[in-house]
């Protein structure tokens, strides 16, 4: 059953754009599909070009009503009242270290060298609820941990653990391969995020070179969006390396894939670059407010290829970087941290090139992309 839900106000999407942006033509999963052998089946060929053309796709009918999502929302913009010294409270110990959980405030980033104009991107991170965890919150989000827990608990059951099982078909592999590495109840840092990036101004967006936020890949499995109107999301074509936009597609959730499945797949699933531009004019007077969720493997899965997918070893897929490289292959926990740590790194300015392309780990070596 639902849990009890406190008071809370409703929240108003802005207005979608009217301009005509080169949208992504993405392909859409249906989940209403899922459940029966040949919905699967249909299901896996669906997912499979997706993730292999895109990296980026769409998943309608997916069992989290509208007004659930729409109450995160709230939640989020609730959270982003609080006063900036109460949030500050809540900033991680060892942000600098790859720490993530709880509150990190914006400023970190220096994105325009020459002015020394930073990042406005605040970020709210809220780990799994299966003990692992403290979860010592400001009031905006404690009052409502119990909805926040149902919610991201249900974004494994309805959405996480249908893609993993497609994915295992996809790949030839026994249908509980992927769900038995992404258990909710064993450690993992996956995480829902509340994040803000408020405006600027006209003049400060010129000084920005059209990007609040360069090119990178995610460090997980998947990683959720839910639709918001501001366009900003852009993502690069494996193929061809130009970006498009990501149109919000009303009912839907954006999934994009992301490093950990790379590894895991030896780059048959490539794990996709996106970016953050500035957005259209009709829509840069407002703050652009996002409901996330990363999906992780668990902590002690070492990031090797999978041996036992037929489809892997058909199509030539047997070894990703670091096997390649003969370096060590880290466990999901010591790439999420190497990785945290690096992303993490403050006061850097944009154009660094020391720092855009480090050495995270022997064997790996980060990039940022224009």
């Amino acid at each position: 059953m639902p849990v009890p839900v406190p008071e809370l106000g409703s929240y108003n999407f802005v207005a979608e754009t009217k301009e005509d942006l080169p949208w992504a033509d993405l392909i859409t999963l249906d989940f209403s599909l899922y459940g029966t052998p040949e919905g699967n089946q249909q299901l896996a060929k669906t997912l499979i070009k997706a993730v292999r053309e895109d990296g980026f796709f769409y998943v309608k009918n997916f069992n989290i009503s509208q007004e659930r999502v729409n109450r995160q929302f709230a939640i989020g913009k609730q959270l982003y009242e609080t006063p900036l010294e109460e949030k500050l409270k809540y900033v991680p110990q060892g942000l600098d270290e790859g720490a993530f959980n709880g509150y990190v405030p914006a400023g970190r980033r220096i994105l325009d060298p020459v002015s020394g104009l930073r990042d406005r991107v605040e970020v709210y991170n809220i780990p799994k609820f299966n003990g692992d965890f403290k979860h010592q919150h400001p009031e905006a989000v404690q009052q409502h941990l119990p909805e926040i827990e149902e919610f991201a608990r249900s974004l494994h059951t309805e959405v996480l653990d249908p893609l993993h099982t497609i994915l295992a078909i996809a790949l030839g592999l026994p249908e509980d391969y992927l769900k038995n590495i992404h258990k909710y109840e064993v450690k993992s840092e996956d995480h829902l995020r509340y994040m803000k990036y408020s405006k600027f101004s006209p003049e400060e967006n010129q000084k920005l070179n059209g990007l609040w936020g360069r090119g990178h890949t995610d460090l997980g499995t998947f990683t959720l969006l839910f639709r918001q109107p501001v366009a900003a999301l852009q993502i690069r074509n494996h193929t061809t390396g130009e970006w498009s936009w990501v149109k919000p597609q009303d009912g839907t959730l954006t999934v994009n894939t992301c490093d950990a499945l790379s590894f895991l797949t030896a780059g048959y699933v490539k794990s996709t670059v996106h970016r953050v531009a500035v957005p259209p004019k009709d829509q840069q007077h407002v703050d652009r407010l996002g409901l996330l969720y990363f999906s992780r493997p668990n902590n002690d899965v070492e990031l090797k290829t999978i041996k036992e997918s037929p489809v892997l070893r058909e199509q030539g897929f047997v070894e990703n970087e670091f096997e390649k490289s003969g370096n060590p292959v880290p466990t999901m926990e010591t790439w999420t941290f190497a990785k945290q740590k690096w992303q993490r790194t403050k006061n850097v300015a944009r154009g660094d090139k020391k720092f855009e392309n480090a050495q995270i780990l022997p064997g790996w070596n980060e990039k940022v992309y224009a």
